[in-house]
């Protein structure tokens, strides 16, 4: 019983890290596929004409 209490607190810590860097992944995997969502619909929209003076028109 002496060894599940020597091991026990670095399965925990373990387990902690685990879960802590499962999620960071999973947040940046869905921040790179909303940013990708994001670009594609900004890459599918029409250019809109800027509303300044053009320079070429004197």
């Amino acid at each position: 019983m002496e060894y599940v209490a020597v091991i026990l607190p670095s399965l925990v810590v373990g387990l902690i890290f685990w879960f802590a860097m499962k999620a960071i992944f999973n947040a940046d995997k869905a921040e790179r596929q909303a940013e990708a969502r994001a670009q594609a619909e900004a890459d599918s929209l029409p250019a809109q004409p800027s509303d300044g003076p053009r320079p070429d028109s004197q």
